[in-house]
């Protein structure tokens, strides 16, 4: 639920990839384009911003920032279960439509706020949950289905969701940025209300485990939207289906419009654009080198 600009503050994180802020985009509004990934974050003390420990994060590889594309090459198991063949093989990925389909939903999110003033400072409220308790929470909200009738093979990987909790707010609870993303996964207020409504549910965006969700079903609900409009309802999200192209696949889409919103991405008639390379570039290095994935 985001669509947002670039907050941080000088609380965490060092750049990971581009110089980037950590609070990243759930709904938020347009951001700067080079927003660097939040390197490595400290719990502080209750209600306190984190201990800076930029040091313990390495610096991506040029492989994961410069090629941009398919995912490292993963060996094939030695013994396959001829039961369990794909649906649909990498081969078969369809490449995006020149220009959009109508989408297939009318109601969509708010538009993003005005980028917040580059001096100001995000505040913190409440105790900020431990990186335990993050990481189950994360974990538990990729593990949802939230199109169980119309799309009950779409699955956001635990990796995205790990990654962009990172990117947006360096794993921080508890933190509010100037524009007015909240928690986690920096969801915009306004986004949440309209998730809620859109899924009759009730999530509360200061919990950290809702935010999760709400960030989640968020990124699932985008990846349903861009997949109708230019993938022919391919819903995969795999690294493998990507080029050096960053218009070439759905992942690359999904996380560029978690930060500038489906809007920026998706337009009825439009191809495809991408217009924060940095910030997917940032994304997609931490997927498979942050530091977050080993807590």
């Amino acid at each position: 639920m985001r669509e947002r600009t670039g907050r941080v503050g000088a609380l965490v994180l060092a750049g990971l990839l581009v110089a980037c802020g950590v609070v990243g985009c759930a709904g938020k509004g347009e951001r700067p384009q080079d927003q660097a990934a939040p390197v490595s974050v400290s719990e502080g003390p209750t209600g306190e911003a984190p201990v800076d420990e930029a040091a313990d994060e390495p610096s991506p590889s040029a492989s994961a920032v410069a090629a941009m594309g398919a995912a490292p090459s993963r060996k094939p198991s030695a013994s396959p279960t001829p039961s369990k063949k794909p649906t649909r093989s990498t081969s078969a990925a369809p490449k995006p439509r020149a220009v959009a389909k109508p989408p297939t939903e009318t109601k969509v999110p708010p538009p993003p706020p005005k980028p917040a003033p580059a001096s100001c400072k995000p505040t913190y409220k409440g105790t900020q949950a431990s990186r335990a308790d993050v990481k189950a929470a994360l974990s538990a909200a990729a593990g949802r289905t939230y199109w169980p009738g119309s799309a009950p093979e779409l699955k956001v990987p635990l990796d995205l969701v790990k990654a962009t909790a990172w990117q947006e707010s360096g794993w921080q609870s508890n933190i509010y940025a100037c524009d007015g993303g909240v928690g986690l996964m920096q969801v915009m207020p306004g986004t949440a209300t309209w998730m809620n409504q859109r899924f009759e549910q009730s999530y509360d965006i200061a919990d950290y485990r809702d935010n999760a969700y709400l960030g989640a079903n968020y990124l699932a609900w985008l990846t349903k939207y861009i997949g109708d409009m230019y993938f022919e309802a391919d819903y995969r999200l795999d690294a493998d289906l990507c080029t050096a192209e960053l218009d070439s696949c759905l992942l690359n889409a999904v996380i560029s419009a978690y930060n500038y919103g489906h809007g920026a991405v998706a337009q009825e008639g439009e191809p495809l654009a991408i217009p924060n390379p940095s910030y997917v570039r940032n994304v997609r290095a931490l997927m498979t080198e942050c530091v977050c994935l080993g807590y």
